[in-house]
């Protein structure tokens, strides 16, 4: 539960600490928890003038037990800037995420050069409605949604990535149903004494520049959205009300985005989503070597190692300039990104037990003579991306199954250290598989796979095959991957 108050005195660090409401001067501040101090230090440096902004607090903290990771969120009343044609707004800043106290209460300290807990805040600026005296409390919901699932999946957000919301931001009849993110335009990074704290801001697309971030990449729809005042304009402020998307204001941006997607491809490197696979070059009674990883009460799962190999691969995925390599299965834990998931529910591939259930060292790499292929309709939606924009760019896409412990990765002939190559294109390394296509396959499969361009022309199950390739796609309906049994 949450409340809303006047938040210029932020409360001291103690758990039983009092909210006071005066105003924060004289020596009140050194009574700040050191971390929040940082941030709130920056709040006032942008809004000298509102000492005391109404906050969205959590009740019960999170660190006593509480739902909601942030402990608060300011929202302050930006006179925005005539000049730049960027409108009056709210301008919403969390804290939370960041380490605000140092005492491991909520986060591990690491020291003063790395980032505090997470490294981030979030922000988010509204449009103010014409004669809206106080800013709306449901960006405070929004953003703690976000924040719990990186919480719970320990994913980190960066500038550039998106957010499949599914639903409108305020719970409206809105278009704007997503989110992408960016560095805020006004608050500068922080150097607190747990460490730095940037601010990543928050900014509401529909459902057409969603999917264009997804064919080409978040940085590019950005930078066109900046160029659009009625679609957020210089500092990417959102407007709820806006009912047509960047490409209905200026149809000449579709051809910007069809042209980088020509040139750059795409560098969303994967997604979590509904799928499976089944070998089907062995018989299903040989339970003891099938890999028809969703079928059973216990399935194999992704070992430590494997799990952050993909995260990795996530990662690296997303430098639009690097090299296309595979990073080698026994690499360093590292925080990847979760693209393209709804927020809310943690990344199953995070498994601690994975290595008791099956010793990383006792997966053997196994060459497949066929497989077959599943997905729901909105992650089949994405494979001519996959093909189109990672693929014939010489890249790699991976599908992580929110569903199963399960992952499936497609791998260009020009990506390194994959285990599946030219000879044996279908290979698996415990539950995770790797596809290796070839430029001429890749080519058929896109002018096959057509009508996966228009999903609401087709009926669901959908069976596309290739029988001297002995592969099978299937896109079935979401029921089916909710059944573990299927």
């Amino acid at each position: 539960m949450e409340g809303v108050r006047p938040g210029g005195g932020l409360p001291p660090s103690g758990p039983g600490s009092g909210s006071g409401s005066g105003s924060a001067s004289g020596s009140f501040p050194s009574l700040f928890p050191p971390g929040l101090h940082g941030i709130y230090g920056e709040c006032r440096r942008l809004y000298p003038d509102q000492p005391n902004p109404l906050q969205v607090t959590a009740i019960l903290k999170y660190w006593l037990g509480g739902p909601d990771p942030l402990d608060y969120v300011s929202m302050y009343r930006n006179l925005g800037n005539p000049a730049l044609n960027v409108p009056e707004h709210w301008h919403y800043v969390s804290f939370g995420l960041s380490d605000l106290y140092g005492d491991n209460r909520v986060h591990e300290f690491t020291g003063t050069d790395g980032p505090s807990g997470f490294g981030f805040e979030l922000t988010f600026r509204l449009k103010r409605e014409t004669g809206e005296s106080a800013p709306p409390t449901w960006p405070a919901e929004l953003m703690q949604g976000l924040a719990r699932y990186v919480f719970q999946s320990e994913n980190t957000f960066c500038s550039g990535d998106h957010v499949s919301w599914h639903s409108p931001l305020d719970n409206s009849e809105s278009r704007i149903q997503h989110m992408l993110l960016t560095e805020d335009p006004q608050m500068q990074p922080v150097q607190t004494p747990f460490g730095v704290v940037t601010f990543l801001q928050i900014v509401g697309v529909c459902t057409e520049e969603l999917h264009a971030a997804q064919q080409w990449n978040g940085q590019g729809i950005l930078e066109l959205l900046r160029t659009v005042p009625l679609a957020g304009g210089p500092w990417l402020i959102t407007d709820m009300r806006r009912g047509e998307t960047i490409f209905e204001i200026d149809p000449h941006l579709q051809e910007r985005v069809d042209k980088g997607i020509e040139t750059d491809g795409s560098n969303l490197s994967g997604v979590s989503a509904k799928c499976a696979w089944d070998d089907l070059s062995r018989p299903p009674e040989d339970d003891e070597d099938s890999r028809s990883i969703c079928i059973g009460t216990q399935p194999r799962r992704l070992s430590g190692k494997d799990t952050e190999q993909i995260r990795e691969t996530l990662r690296r995925g997303l430098e639009i300039n690097s090299k296309p390599v595979l990073p080698p299965i026994n690499s360093q834990r590292q925080n990847g990104l979760n693209l393209d998931r709804a927020p809310s529910r943690k990344d199953s591939l995070e498994s601690e037990s994975s290595a008791a259930i099956i010793p990383h060292e006792l997966i053997r790499t196994r060459q497949l003579e066929s497989v077959h292929l599943k997905f729901n309709q909105e992650s089949g939606a994405l494979i001519p991306l996959c093909l189109r924009g990672r693929l014939l760019h010489g890249r790699h896409f991976t599908y992580k199954s929110i569903t199963g412990d399960t992952a499936i990765t497609f791998v260009s002939t020009g990506v390194e250290g994959a285990f599946a190559t030219e000879e044996h294109p279908y290979a698996a390394h415990g539950p995770w598989l790797q596809i290796l296509l070839t430029e001429e396959f890749v080519e058929r499969m896109l002018e096959d796979l057509e009508d996966l361009n228009s999903p609401e022309e087709f009926k669901l199950p959908k069976e596309y095959s290739w029988p001297e390739k002995k592969l099978k796609v299937s896109i079935l309906p979401d029921a089916v991957f909710d059944n573990p049994l299927h």
